[in-house]
């Protein structure tokens, strides 16, 4: 069992890293697309409508075989819109795709728009010194948002054992213990009512999902 927990690892964390170096947005999908037999989806947790996007066939094929899903779109976060109708989602949540060589910041906007006013938008994304300039570039983007009274900031929660690191870039001192692990951080906001900003109608009130 430890042996094979082991290889599975490495093997992961080969793959990782050979997807760090890609950059063409074809060899990205395909590269996906050959992992998504190993790729382990995210759980429900108590939510009862699962609408999920991807911009790989082969992942979303996986998905629609766990049977969690009520909606599946094909869909490359920052190339095109969501598809999906401007305040749908009691919670809208990406997770370990906000990084340099991955999701672009631009697509932060659109996670706004397909979420209902009083609803959570949960984010992640790297600390480590690799993805420092990404991260800056991310937070301006949230901060922005924020000024602007489209979302409150909730929560900023940083992680020291965010995840293994697949290369010794990704590692620095402050950001990797001994273990390998280097950091990250969780952001929760809530989408404000604008009207509501204006001075006209009652506070956000937390989804009824949550």
């Amino acid at each position: 069992m430890a042996q094979a927990e082991a290889g599975n690892l490495a093997e992961a964390r080969a793959r990782v890293g050979a997807l760090h170096g890609i950059t063409d947005l074809d060899h990205k999908l395909h590269f996906y697309e050959r992992w998504a037999p190993d790729y382990d989806q995210l759980q429900a947790r108590g939510f009862l409508q699962l609408h999920g996007v991807d911009g790989s066939p082969k992942m979303l094929e996986q998905a629609q075989a766990r049977g969690l899903y009520q909606h599946l779109s094909l869909c490359t976060l920052g190339q095109e819109p969501l598809p999906s109708s401007e305040g749908t989602f009691d919670a809208v949540l990406i997770v370990g795709a906000l990084s340099d060589g991955q999701v672009p910041c631009s697509a932060i906007p659109e996670l706004l728009r397909v979420t209902k006013p009083g609803g959570l938008v949960c984010l992640t994304t790297r600390t480590n010194p690799s993805n420092l300039r990404y991260k800056e570039a991310l937070e301006t983007v949230l901060d922005r948002l924020e000024q602007a009274g489209a979302w409150k900031r909730l929560v900023a929660w940083p992680v020291d054992r965010w995840e293994l690191a697949t290369s010794e870039l990704e590692m620095g001192p402050g950001t990797s213990d001994r273990d390998g692990f280097i950091s990250g951080i969780i952001y929760l906001y809530r989408k404000q009512d604008m009207a509501q900003e204006e001075g006209v109608g009652p506070s956000p009130q937390p989804p009824a999902d949550l």
